[in-house]
């Protein structure tokens, strides 16, 4: 953890820095954000027959994440889930040996897995073919490109390297470890070497490097670039020209918390919780207007904001997830 570090990058960053919103602020955020993820992730398993980031990993992430800091949690309910994503992976079990994939590649595959990981599944034959297909996804390359252009979870370079980075290391079988490593190894290569463009890419090219191996020294300048982003509001904004939002403010504070070491009782973290506190909705989730074209059938799922809801519930997921780790 590079606490001394991180403290000398925040004072970098010119901003008026307010208290923050205190823990008992943030666990009553947290506590009316929740219901309504899980409302989003069992409306979609009831309607939906593929596996969604936006409402399962996501909200996974939250409920986790909450559990660990003092909110109930049904094994029941994760286990459902978590069932739902297996069976959905192991569907396409002959497609990921032969190096197929589904549609969204590497990203739906990669998402599913941090799924998996999350709800606490165990390694099998379905998680073995995965890591092989993400080993034969152009083994030329040093990183895993994006092969959807929906901004901002399934758009990018560093979001897809970062999921078959962190599935390779969590999921290879034994006969596949040294491959893994190797692949993991020159994806650190390609981070370490590669220019973020916005939120998304610095949030990425961070946990990514984490993920790889890379030092504390490595890290410190992607903690440091991801830092100095941040708004005088105390949100961070999904690209230069958008205005502060919960699904930019919350990956940014999960991520340099887990992989920069950034406490959590550190300003430029509570003025991110302030921010999140303040931009909450009544019902307990935070809007996020949409940036991809629709290509699948509308449905309800349960959570709000009709046609944004997919993007709203992913920022819900991530900004509980940075609530939850605020709370003692």
């Amino acid at each position: 953890m590079m606490r001394g570090t991180i403290a000398c990058f925040v004072a970098l960053a010119v901003l008026p820095r307010a208290a923050g919103a205190p823990p008992d602020e943030a666990r009553a955020a947290l506590g009316k954000a929740l219901p309504l993820l899980w409302k989003a992730a069992e409306g979609h398993v009831e309607q939906k027959t593929c596996f969604a980031c936006h409402n399962q990993t996501l909200p996974m992430l939250a409920f986790t994440t909450a559990r660990r800091h003092g909110f109930p949690l049904r094994d029941d309910d994760l286990r459902r889930q978590t069932e739902f994503i297996a069976a959905f992976l192991d569907d396409n079990r002959e497609n990921y040996r032969n190096g197929k994939g589904q549609g969204g590649q590497v990203d739906t595959a990669g998402y599913a897995l941090f799924a998996l990981e999350l709800g606490g599944y165990e390694p099998d034959e379905t998680t073995a073919a995965v890591v092989e297909y993400l080993l034969l996804r152009e083994p030329e390359r040093d990183y895993w490109r994006a092969t959807s252009n929906r901004p901002p979870s399934e758009a990018s370079d560093f979001t897809t390297t970062f999921l078959a980075v962190r599935g390779l290391r969590r999921w290879a079988a034994e006969g596949q470890k040294e491959r893994a490593a190797k692949r993991i190894d020159a994806a650190r290569g390609w981070l370490l070497g590669a220019t973020p463009k916005d939120t998304e890419e610095r949030v990425f090219r961070l946990w990514g490097l984490k993920d790889a191996g890379a030092t504390d020294e490595e890290l410190r300048p992607a903690v440091q670039e991801l830092l100095k982003s941040q708004r005088t509001d105390g949100g961070w904004a999904q690209t230069e020209a958008l205005e502060s939002d919960a699904y930019a403010t919350g990956s940014a504070l999960v991520v340099l918390h887990l992989a920069g070491g950034l406490a959590v009782d550190d300003p430029a973290y509570r003025h991110g919780v302030a921010f999140l506190v303040k931009t909450q909705r009544d019902d307990g989730s935070w809007r996020v207007r949409s940036r991809s074209r629709p290509f699948q059938p509308y449905y309800e799922s349960g959570f709000p904001h009709g046609k944004d809801q997919f993007i709203s519930a992913a920022a819900t997921g991530w900004a509980a997830a940075a609530l939850a780790l605020a709370c003692p």
